[in-house]
């Protein structure tokens, strides 16, 4: 069960300590305290967790501070979609809006190199009209001997350079909670000239600890991946652990499956799927093209499938695209045979903004259908 409270409420008044003697006295139920920062207020939800069946919803709602009740089911309780839940799915960090309805690319380096390409990178966003980026310092690797990434050696002038040119969010993948302090240091260090959106990679879905240790920190939203070998459920169920642990600013990321099957791309395309969680959660979707396909090959046309495939998710509903540029793919560190070029970057923006226009044609016309419908 969720309490929604009055927006903006007096933590401090006697309304609210009443309310949280009362929820203090419920036998076998422990209560959560989530805010919700949107653009023009603050929401207080309150999570019941425990036997709450026996619990009437009228006599809920009429406890003080509360404007409304919302029984939920048992999966995705936070994140969840349940009957009679008119909570927005969207959240705002750093001047940009985050929702089921809004779009975004996050171009940039799988992983940062040097700070001529990182500031290429940042300067052909710009130029192009975007304020968010995708940069890894941290890279964790399936090979020992990889590279690794440079770690918070390249956090201050990375965010810097960011600052430089307008972008207001970067992705970056982190493995280890202390890397949230050391993010929390360099933005601090340079003056927060730009927001991180902490990303969960594939490989830590399932990283429970390191899912709790995210989720109690609301600084950074996140962007959590979908497990490359476990089932949607399991991997829904880890954006949930999130939530439930405080942070409910969460981008459900696809971006394909560990498979045979998927053959000759490097992973199964699972953009199917981009309507699905949105039907079943209120997370914003994102899409990896690049780890998905992971490669240049174009079609016969000369479309490469990074394109393809990119289009095929946003036309079914994707808010987010993950992608990986490089100045010089074959001088990466890191996932160069799939990096886009920057002389690329304005031909996908191109196409992503068709797809994007064709899903908002398909919006409109499936609602006019349901209007006729309804006569």
């Amino acid at each position: 069960m969720i309490l929604i409270l009055y927006p903006d409420i007096d933590k401090r008044g006697e309304d609210y300590r009443h309310l949280l003697e009362y929820l203090d006295a419920l036998q076998g139920i422990r209560h959560r305290v989530h805010d919700v920062a949107g653009a023009q207020q603050t929401l207080t939800e309150i999570y019941l967790i425990g036997d709450t069946a026996a619990l009437d919803v009228d006599d809920m709602q009429a406890l003080p501070g509360v404007e409304r009740v919302i029984r939920v089911s048992d999966a995705y309780r936070v994140l969840g979609r349940h009957r009679d839940d008119h909570r927005a799915s969207e959240f705002h960090y750093n001047g940009i809006t985050f929702s089921q309805d809004s779009f975004h690319v996050f171009a940039g380096l799988c992983a940062v190199d040097n700070p001529t390409n990182v500031e290429r990178m940042f300067q052909a966003l710009q130029q192009h009209g975007q304020s968010c980026a995708r940069m890894g310092a941290y890279k964790p690797r399936t090979n020992p001997y990889s590279f690794q990434g440079h770690g918070k050696e390249c956090l201050p002038w990375v965010f810097e350079l960011a600052g430089k040119y307008g972008i207001r969010v970067i992705a970056m993948e982190i493995t280890h909670d202390r890397h949230i302090r050391e993010i929390e240091e360099a933005l601090a260090q340079t003056g927060n000239p730009t927001g991180v959106m902490l990303q969960i990679g594939t490989r830590n879905t399932q990283n429970f600890e390191l899912l709790k240790h995210v989720g109690r920190q609301t600084r950074f939203p996140v962007l959590l991946k979908r497990g490359f070998g476990i089932t949607l459920e399991e991997s829904l169920n880890a954006a949930e652990y999130l939530a439930s642990e405080g942070n409910s600013q969460v981008i459900f990321a696809l971006r394909g499956m560990k498979t045979n099957m998927g053959d000759p791309h490097r992973n199964f395309v699972d953009f199917a799927h981009v309507p699905v969680v949105k039907r079943l959660t209120r997370m914003p979707v994102c899409i990896d093209p690049s780890h998905s396909v992971g490669s240049r090959a174009a079609s016969p046309e000369g479309i490469p499938d990074m394109l393809h495939v990119t289009a095929q998710g946003i036309v079914a509903g994707a808010n987010m695209v993950l992608v990986d540029f490089h100045p010089d793919p074959a001088h990466a560190l890191v996932d160069g045979p799939q990096a886009l070029t920057l002389d690329e970057l304005p031909w996908f923006l191109d196409d992503a903004a068709l797809a994007r226009e064709t899903y908002l044609q398909r919006r409109e016309r499936a609602r006019r259908h349901r209007a006729e419908r309804g006569r």
